[in-house]
């Protein structure tokens, strides 16, 4: 009988990291054994932080000339793309037959949008939290409520 692989990523804007687990008491272990970062640096580092602006010919008030760009919030959205890449690939192999999404609310929007059509499927759950920072050991007591470790 083939053991059925859940991958859980725990996510944020600009860290992730890939677990799995091979079942009801086999705990969590690196998916992939790396942690995936990406830059995000502030808006103000990356380009304009505010519109450009325009004087008209008559009156004295100026006009924006283009809608305003988060561009820390691009970078965010952006890594949860590649992050998202990633497993539609690995679902694509069929690396899991699972998936647990973790992250916060515009990370997991980001996620949910980019994933292909297999990937989304095969989500399981889906927990609006940043545990990014939580060690390994003690993920599993966050993840009680979504998966038997």
């Amino acid at each position: 009988m083939k053991k059925k692989v859940t991958w859980i990523i725990v996510a944020d804007g600009t860290r992730a990291q890939l677990l799995a687990n091979d079942g009801p008491g086999k705990g969590l272990r690196p998916a992939i054994a790396r942690e995936f970062h990406h830059d995000a640096p502030p808006t103000h580092l990356l380009g304009t932080d505010k519109p450009g602006r325009v004087a008209p010919s008559v009156g004295t008030n100026r006009s924006a000339i283009e809608p305003h760009m988060d561009w820390h919030e691009f970078e965010k959205e952006k890594f949860g793309q590649e992050m998202a890449r990633l497993l539609n690939d690995a679902a694509d192999r069929n690396s899991y037959d699972d998936l647990i999404v973790v992250a916060p609310a515009r990370t997991l929007s980001t996620l949910r949008q980019s994933l292909s059509a297999k990937a989304s499927e095969l989500i399981r759950a889906e927990l609006a939290k940043d545990l990014t920072h939580v060690p390994l050991q003690e993920m599993p007591k966050h993840l009680g409520n979504v998966i038997a470790l």
